[in-house]
């Protein structure tokens, strides 16, 4: 009893039930009106009859009556007791039968149904919630994002501010909060002084008024803000935001890095401690056809290949891969190392045509810029000629135009250019921009961005060399910041992971580990003591009390977890 009335008590305070049920109160008040004045009429007719009834059965042959239910025990003699008796019969198959239910339906029911429902998303967070992580919006970032923080059990909650996209979320299992993201109460019922940080990822100008909300009420917190143009990055972080993410910028930053790996030499695409983790290509170099076990970068350099590129898949490293043309390296080293091996390979394979860009948007012109700086030239192909004039300045040639038409890619270089680079918003083309550059060029190198990270699969299919998502970059830089890590983009799906060694491997060495084999997972560094080690052979010991860093992705994680933690 105690729950019904604190349900009908929330109920009756959501301000659309309310109103609907103050309607139906109204209906029945007009209805007992009409009972008590036909129970009045009633008796004066049956005085005019010469019969003498009490009240109570005055209000009994009316309800009877009403209802349709007619006992027969108390009847009219005159016509005229008999015309009010079908007024009073046909008023009530209106009222009673007709009105009332659908009064009680319209009014009652479907509104207390529509605010159970409505009401069913949490307002606030469970009491103690702490280190968890509040997200303003759940767009491709955010379901990027709260996949991993599901995988590695961290807390998160997601602040919609439209009641059928948080009843939507809700259905599909997203820890979501309902309110308005200007108001501070919203941010104290998610708990906010106790969370880890807070990813505001509206568009600009929303971000900047979310942020002055939170800082009213929450000074430390750490807040990492989504900016959509790069001159909102200032705006944003004079506002206080500690981190703002331009992420198109970066995306097109990342993809013109993939770009020049048609270069041989390295590239530096993350970092561990004082370690850089580096692609270096291998296209036309004396490495090709050889055996990835004999080519002893190690002993010559002292860098450890981690994994390898081939076709926009990174495989482990198992030591009897044959190196081809389309090899890509990952290796780890120290930057005098890596700077070693570039003066050794860098004369190898220059081809001095343009990189075909395709699409001159946010993320296409941030390419075309990075590319410049280091000196690669680039031409451009867009329909849009405001967006061409724009990354003008920093291409060798634009092409005005539909990338579909063979004649304007052939002028644009297609079947001369080293590289390509799709970054249209849309998946779909860049899917089929892919396969048709693939179909004209089979030696070209196809980098690629997309939005969706289901896209992965199909985009490789196509023919892309690397591909990597917005959601991804997105959501990998979230979860740098929120472990104080530097931000390694390895590639789709892939990164790195840095635990404790488990129990069951303290004391055991590489070979006996047998993590490679049985899970995927490439180990790269161990660290003890503040010392990191990746010059790792195969009798190196997994000391007690270490952490292990290994590159791979989630389901090879799974695995680990699956052999080494949860059966020790």
């Amino acid at each position: 009893m105690k729950f019904i009335g604190s349900q009908l008590a929330f109920y009756m305070s959501d301000t659309d039930f309310k109103r609907n049920y103050k309607v139906l109160l109204k209906y029945l008040a007009l209805l007992g009106i009409v009972i008590v004045i036909y129970s009045i009429l009633f008796h004066f007719i049956m005085g005019f009859e010469g019969q003498n009834h009490s009240w109570v059965t005055g209000f009994y042959w009316t309800l009877t009556v009403m209802s349709t239910l007619g006992f027969g025990d108390i009847t009219f003699a005159s016509d005229l007791g008999r015309l009010f008796s079908i007024v009073v019969l046909l008023s009530g198959i209106f009222m009673l039968m007709i009105v009332l239910p659908f009064a009680f339906i319209r009014h009652f029911y479907i509104p207390l149904l529509e605010s159970k429902e409505k009401n069913k998303v949490p307002r606030q967070v469970p009491a103690k919630t702490k280190n968890h992580i509040i997200i303003c919006s759940y767009d491709i970032i955010a379901r990027e994002l709260t996949e991993r923080l599901k995988q590695e059990n961290t807390p998160y909650y997601v602040i919609e501010n439209d009641l059928e996209k948080a009843l939507k979320n809700y259905d599909n299992n997203v820890s979501v909060l309902f309110g308005e993201l200007d108001e501070a109460q919203t941010f104290i019922n998610a708990n906010i002084k106790d969370a880890k940080l807070i990813l505001v990822n509206r568009n600009d100008i929303v971000n900047t008024k979310i942020i002055l909300t939170i800082r009213e009420i929450a000074p430390t917190i750490p807040i990492v803000a989504i900016a959509t143009d790069i001159e909102s990055v200032d705006v944003q972080q004079l506002n206080g935001a500690n981190h703002v993410l331009p992420i198109k910028k970066w995306l097109g930053e990342q993809l013109a890095n993939r770009v020049n790996t048609q270069h041989a030499e390295s590239h530096a695409i993350g970092q561990y401690e004082d370690l850089l983790i580096a692609e270096l290509p291998i296209h036309n170099t004396p490495l090709v056809s050889k055996i990835i076990g004999d080519i002893g970068l190690r002993q010559k350099f002292g860098v450890s290949i981690v994994g390898i590129w081939e076709r926009g898949r990174l495989q482990p490293i198992k030591g009897d891969e044959i190196l081809t043309h389309d090899s890509v390296l990952v290796i780890i080293g120290n930057k005098e190392q890596l700077n070693n091996i570039d003066i050794i390979f860098h004369d190898y394979h220059i081809n001095p045509n343009p990189v075909l860009l395709i699409g001159a948007g946010k993320v296409g012109l941030a390419a075309a810029e990075a590319l410049y700086k280091d000196g690669v030239s680039v031409n451009v192909v867009d329909k849009d000629p405001e967006v061409c004039k724009k990354a003008s300045p920093f291409c060798n040639q634009v092409f005005i135009g539909d990338a579909a038409d063979y004649q304007l890619l052939k002028k644009a270089g297609i079947l001369e250019a080293p590289s390509v680079l799709l970054s249209t918003h849309d998946d779909t083309i860049n899917i089929y921009l892919a396969s048709y550059c693939r179909q004209l060029n089979k030696d070209i190198r196809i980098v690629s961005r997309i939005s969706e990270t289901r896209n992965v699969d199909i985009m490789q299919k196509a023919g892309a060399d690397f591909v990597l998502s917005y959601a991804t970059l997105g959501s990998e830089a979230v979860l740098s910041i929120s472990k104080g890590q530097e931000l390694t983009v390895l590639g789709e799906g892939f990164t790195l992971f840095i635990i404790p060694i488990p129990k069951s491997l303290e004391g055991k060495t590489l070979a006996e580990s047998g993590i490679g084999a049985k899970t995927g997972l490439s180990v790269i560094a161990i660290k003890e003591n503040s010392e990191v080690v990746t010059l790792l052979a195969a009798n190196s010991i997994l000391p007690h009390g270490a952490e292990i860093v290994m590159l791979g992705n989630i389901d090879m994680k799974h695995k680990f977890n699956k052999i080494y933690v949860n059966d020790a």
